[in-house]
């Protein structure tokens, strides 16, 4: 008998703990139950993804920088991912206030129905605030001084120092490049092994998929808010759900235009990422999976998807990036504000800029959203009207963030010559022509 596919094994085991959930519900001893003896096995679960999270990023940066041999194809590669996700992140942002304006959901939030969930909520809203103002009142170069960590072991200690962890990565990667190769080969031989021991170990974990995603959608059903706040919201959230299929088209779109595949193809390829991410609200998380996906099912060379999607999972949001822009104008509604177009061009670009300095773990956007609603001067106190359908969007944001990290590196592939046939994980000449401007394989 043919075994399930991944993702369909994952699938099913969503379904099942949606319904075990939902059945747990109707016993007064149920949702205990659930929160004691279930939800731990889906936090095991995340926190072995997360475990292997900063070692696959340093294993597989290193390698691909180093096996690039030329800083002239680092430049070339990074400035092409840069700008595309960039350029996703606007798309994404924008498409978010065209709906948001259009559809209109904070005008049928009444004021018995606001007043209820700030008071819910504000206390939540309240440490996103704060959390927010440390980062507003920091200088304008902070971001950029954040970048470079003063210790290397420090910053690998906690996943939301990525871009930290990235850059000593680049930097390391870099420094291989430029000695002997004789005196780089001990160096590389370690770092090829490392990883390759990582992905074993992912191979390992997603074993366990299917049950690690029974316990987290089993209770987070049990940990929802009530069915009232949800129909008050039901709107907003709908918007916010619209936008992100629409991005998700966006890129099946790209990858048919710039690759000529076909839309099964990407999105049977991305599927199983896809599912990880939503059941962890994690990009971080989810990266082990996305690597493996679209290297090995999408045939695109270990160089590229070693560069590009580590990057993607801690820079491209464009998932949340348009729930930031829906969520601020949705907040301006809800409280009678009308938003000048200059405004809502703001909002685009904060959110932008919003979503690259979001960290790759669950909520963190709800932060960067502080940033954008005090941009545009909206009250930020307005948080707290979203909070109760955060966490099943953030699932969904997840989901269209990691799309985009796939769609991107199939991108970025075509435009250096870099894509094979799914499957090949040894390249040769054959998949792989243009000498001059690619790697080798041994």
């Amino acid at each position: 008998m043919k075994k399930l596919a991944l993702h369909w094994q994952i699938l099913l085991g969503m379904v099942a703990g949606v319904v075990f959930a939902l059945i747990l519900t109707n016993f007064s001893w149920g949702p205990e139950f659930v929160s004691d003896w279930i939800k731990p096995f889906g936090n095991i679960f995340i926190n072995a993804l997360k475990l292997i999270a900063v070692p696959l990023i340093l294993a597989s940066l290193i390698k691909g920088i180093s096996d690039l041999k030329d800083i002239s194809k680092l430049s070339k590669m990074g400035f092409r991912t840069i700008a595309t996700y960039i350029i996703t992140t606007v798309i994404a942002v924008s498409i978010g206030l065209v709906l948001v304006n259009v559809i209109g959901p904070g005008r049928t939030i009444s004021q018995d129905t606001r007043e209820d969930l700030i008071a819910s909520y504000e206390g939540d809203a309240s440490v996103r605030i704060t959390d927010a103002e440390k980062q507003k009142d920091a200088g304008p170069l902070q971001a950029l001084e954040d970048l470079v960590p003063s210790n290397i072991f420090g910053a690998a200690s906690d996943n939301g120092n990525m871009l930290q962890v990235i850059f000593f990565a680049i930097f390391f990667g870099i420094g291989l490049i430029l000695i002997p190769e004789q005196t780089a080969k001990p160096v590389k031989d370690f770092f090829d092994g490392f990883n390759e021991v990582i992905l074993k170990l992912i191979d390992l974990i997603m074993l366990t998929a299917p049950y690690g995603v029974f316990a987290l959608l089993a209770a987070l059903v049990v940990e929802s808010p009530s069915t009232d706040l949800f129909a008050a919201l039901a709107m907003y959230a709908l918007t916010v759900l619209i936008g992100l299929a629409l991005m998700i088209g966006v890129y099946v779109l790209l990858v048919w235009i710039f690759t000529g595949n076909k839309p099964s193809f990407f999105i049977n390829g991305i599927a199983p990422a896809q599912l990880l991410a939503f059941s962890t609200s994690s990009s971080a998380a989810t990266l082990p999976v996305t690597m493996e996906r679209v290297e090995e099912h999408m045939g695109v060379h270990k160089e590229v998807t070693s560069f590009v999607l580590p990057i993607g999972a801690t820079i491209n949001m464009d998932g949340t990036s348009l729930y930031q822009a829906v969520a601020a104008v949705f907040i301006a509604q809800a409280f009678g504000m009308d938003l000048s177009l200059g405004t809502q061009m703001g909002i685009i670009a904060t959110a932008t800029l919003a979503s690259i300095g979001s960290a790759a773990v669950p909520g963190a956007g709800m932060v960067m959203l502080v940033i954008v609603l005090a941009q545009a001067g909206i009250p930020e106190a307005g948080l707290a009207l979203i909070f109760a359908v955060d966490r099943p969007l953030d699932m969904c944001r997840t989901t269209v963030n990691v799309t985009g990290d796939a769609a991107v590196s199939l991108m970025v592939a075509k435009s250096v010559d870099m894509m094979g046939p799914p499957n090949v994980k040894e390249w040769d000449d054959e998949y792989h022509p243009e000498s001059e401007d690619t790697t080798e394989t041994k």
